[in-house]
């Protein structure tokens, strides 16, 4: 008696000892090194001490960033891939998946409740009482409930909520990279346009210099040499303009691809300009990348292998089970449901597994493992983040001030054609000068579209590295 009363009381005292040492590990986000400010700042945002380290949470991004751009061609093609683009479909599918899995796991927590029934007409073998033929039926009631002594269940669901919070961030980061993918293939497109515009532009110029030229040669002050130069020169701009040409078909297939269209069912009006790119704030706080989906995604998918190894460890204890069922029996249906036909049972079932060869071993370290692959990816994450931000910094900086340089050596180059072409006409040059200053004002003239074109995809790609938006250093110091 004395042992039983020892038992009883020992039992429960062991049992939530067990529990604590089969809990998952407390959870804290990855620990990472981050510079204070970037590198790419301006030295008065650095001596301002508006800089601070980057801690990425789950934030979503903002709706409608590329509104910056204050294109209304832009805003109806992103109206429409978002809901119309196939990826995203993709993306909204394993959320669903992802929120499933979650009720799934929090059913486990609950009790479950059974029913059957049955008839059967059985005839017995041999001789006597048993046998001849006879009918049973039964209908009963059955029901068990594990308990969550050790956190499997609770783990499990731990689990599953925080791949539905990355699966969330997912959706979001490819929303995010739709939209700053459709942007970029939308200005390239308008690049391609505006370097069309300029070749026919410069074909009308060409042509008329080489007009200009037979009609000099007709005269006896121009040679055959300057014909055929002209010649080649509005040949070679003509074949630049098949080849934009080709460029901007391809890339409109590429926009209808983004917008779920099949190419011959999209087609887009060629306007020829380009949107101006916002201006990127000299003082931008690295906090702007707690915005990112995809580290909100990577971090949620550590707090997901964390609660995992949490599971993996419960293996090693007992699993305890409370069931219970009810039956009624008998040999006639119409005396089925009646007291004397009733059984039942009640009570508690422990099951511990006492020898796998190393299974459940295996299947921590397995877990242990998953848990510093994704504490890794977090942190490269992190880093790459950093990189991309740095890299269009430098990239948005660098191409705006080319594009004021080269502005300047388009003036001058068509300051030198016109000086030219007039010394021409009034025969003091060869036509070789004008064919180089006309060379020179083309290369110029394109170079200048071109650097407008990279200035608009290291802003927007830049706008994508910090999900989408971002305020200048006393906006930010206001909030």
């Amino acid at each position: 008696m004395q042992l039983s009363k020892v038992l009883i009381i020992s039992l429960p005292i062991a049992l939530t000892l067990l529990a604590g040492c089969a809990s998952a590990p407390p959870y804290q986000r990855p620990a990472i090194a981050l510079p204070a400010q970037f590198k790419q700042a301006t030295a008065a945002a650095q001596d301002a001490g508006i800089w601070r380290p980057v801690q990425p949470q789950d934030a979503p991004a903002p709706e409608a960033w590329w509104r910056l751009y204050a294109d209304p061609d832009l805003d109806r093609l992103q109206q429409q891939a978002a809901s119309a683009n196939p990826g995203i479909a993709q993306a909204v599918a394993r959320l669903r998946a992802a929120q499933a899995a979650v009720a799934g796991s929090r059913a486990g927590l609950l009790p479950s409740l059974g029913a059957s029934g049955a008839a059967i007409r059985a005839r017995g073998a041999g001789s006597g009482s048993g046998a001849g033929t006879g009918n049973s039926y039964s209908l009963g009631l059955n029901a068990s409930w594990e308990l969550d002594l050790w956190g499997r269940l609770s783990g499990a669901v731990d689990a599953s909520q925080a791949q539905a919070q990355a699966s969330s961030a997912d959706l979001a980061a490819a929303r995010l990279s739709l939209q700053a993918s459709l942007a970029q293939a939308y200005f390239a497109l308008r690049t391609a346009e505006a370097q069309q515009r300029l070749l026919q532009e410069s074909l009308a110029a060409y042509e008329q210099s080489w007009q200009l030229t037979r009609n000099r040669e007709r005269a006896g002050v121009a040679s055959s040499a300057d014909v055929a130069q002209a010649e080649a020169q509005y040949k070679s701009t003509q074949a630049q303009l098949i080849e934009a040409g080709t460029s901007r078909a391809q890339l409109e297939h590429a926009l209808a691809a983004l917008l779920g269209l099949a190419p011959a069912a999209f087609d887009l009006p060629a306007t020829g300009l380009l949107p101006a790119p916002p201006l990127v704030p000299a003082e931008l706080p690295a906090e702007l990348l707690r915005r990112r989906p995809d580290i909100a995604a990577a971090e949620r998918r550590v707090a997901a292998a964390n609660a995992d190894l949490g599971v993996a460890r419960t293996a090693y204890f007992p699993a305890l089970t409370l069931s219970g069922a009810a039956d009624y029996r008998g040999a006639r249906l119409s005396d089925l449901v009646s007291a004397p036909q009733l059984f039942w049972s009640l009570g508690p079932a422990l099951a511990a597994t006492l020898f796998d060869g190393g299974a459940r071993d295996a299947s921590v370290e397995s877990a242990r493992a998953a848990l510093d692959l994704a504490t890794a990816g977090y942190r490269q994450s992190v880093l790459t983040a950093l990189q991309e931000v740095e890299d269009n910094l430098a990239a948005a900086t660098s191409l705006a001030q080319q594009q004021q340089v080269q502005t300047e050596a388009v003036a001058a180059a068509q300051r030198a054609l016109d000086v030219v072409s007039n010394q021409y006409r009034a025969g003091t040059v060869a036509y070789l000068n004008v064919l180089s200053a006309q060379t020179t004002g083309l290369a110029a003239r394109r170079s200048l579209i071109d650097v407008q074109g990279r200035r608009l995809v290291a802003v927007n790609t830049l706008l994508k590295n910090v999900a989408g938006r971002w305020e200048s250093a006393e906006s930010y110091q206001k909030q």
